[in-house]
């Protein structure tokens, strides 16, 4: 990425968080959306893309600023909330010494007002925020705040971190119950979920799954969560009443080795799917027996994904071929891939 794109993209950021007003409609902006649409953010590019989902066609890229990863809906279907970071690119493995400094002026979460198609503002976000999680009456965020090994809660309306919270090392995965009672936090480096009652917003319990969750799906009863972890090669099943592993799902594969990364569970709650990273595509587990029923190939290094609500289509994040799969699910097929930007990460479909 050129050094001037990125100064252009932390100007525009800097403008929106003192008040300068949002991105010109030349500059930020997209048709009003007029049907289902599926949104992506892009990584190393900065910005996010916006597929028509009927046509499954690229409708425009907006530029959001640095490292946009996790994305989330507003409750009433008008808001999307971004997680933006100006902390360099540290895959695993990464010296740390060798890295640049972090610009932390470019952290913070984007809110994207889609009946106007463009970015609002950024509000506080913490440090370096990677993924988030709204509650269910829409006036505060869950961010997870990898550099630091915090969880901050943010009062949406004031602009505001209210509270921070431990949650252990490099947090990533942020999920909310669907009764929006408690979040689940998933620490990589010390392979824990922490477990954020939204009342108190305070950790009431920190449990061990596999070597570095990434992410949270609820059931829609909130009876289970599935969590996975990228270098266990596994899914904990978890019993929410008591918080506690009942059950792990081995993700069966060699050559490459499947690297769980995100997760989301059919509408009729009968099937999980979960992105296998360097593996290439996508499991299918059945939610009752816990069994992986199938897999199918997507693309390289699978990350985010997301299913339509008829529980047709499942759309995968390929970040290293800078491109989204369209998966037919009657037939477990690819039916298109559709060109975005560089190294897309999150995936969110809007009816």
């Amino acid at each position: 990425m050129k050094r001037t794109f990125w100064i252009a993209l932390i100007c525009a950021a800097s403008l929106i968080r003192c008040g300068g007003g949002a991105p010109s409609s030349d500059e930020a902006s997209a048709p009003e959306q007029t049907g289902p649409r599926v949104y992506v953010t892009n990584e190393a590019s900065g910005d996010m893309s916006i597929i028509d989902a009927t046509s499954n066609t690229l409708i425009e890229t907006i530029p959001l600023g640095k490292r946009p990863r996790g994305i989330q809906l507003s409750r009433d279907k008008t808001t999307i909330y971004v997680a933006l970071s100006g902390s360099p690119f540290s895959p695993p493995g990464t010296d740390e010494s060798t890295l640049p400094p972090a610009d932390k002026s470019a952290d913070g979460i984007g809110v994207f007002d889609i009946r106007q198609g463009k970015l609002l503002k950024v509000l506080d976000g913490g440090s370096d925020p990677e993924q988030l999680a709204l509650s269910l009456d829409g006036s505060k965020l869950y961010v997870a705040n990898e550099d630091v090994g915090l969880a901050s809660v943010i009062d949406v309306a004031t602009d505001t971190v209210i509270k921070t919270l431990p949650v252990g090392g490099e947090p990533e995965g942020v999920g909310i119950s669907h009764g929006g009672k408690f979040v689940y936090v998933t620490s990589e480096e010390d392979s824990e979920i922490f477990v954020i009652d939204t009342e108190t917003d305070e950790v009431i319990k920190s449990f061990g799954v596999g070597y570095r969750p990434r992410s949270v799906a609820f059931t829609a009863d909130d009876s289970r969560a599935f969590i996975t972890a990228e270098a266990g090669g596994s899914v904990a099943v978890v019993d929410t009443s008591g918080h506690d592993v009942v059950h792990t799902i081995e993700i069966p594969g060699d050559d490459p080795r499947p690297r769980p990364m995100d997760v989301v569970i059919s509408p009729d709650g009968a099937k999980v799917y979960v992105s296998t990273g360097r593996g290439r595509g996508v499991a299918v587990i059945d939610a009752a027996s816990y069994e992986v029923v199938s897999s199918f190939e997507t693309g390289a290094r699978v990350w985010g994904l997301a299913i339509s609500p008829d529980g047709k289509m499942l759309y995968t994040a390929n970040g290293p071929s800078n491109d989204v799969s369209v998966v037919d699910l009657s037939t477990e097929q690819v039916v298109k891939k559709i060109p975005l930007g560089e190294r897309p990460w999150g995936v969110l479909y809007v009816p």
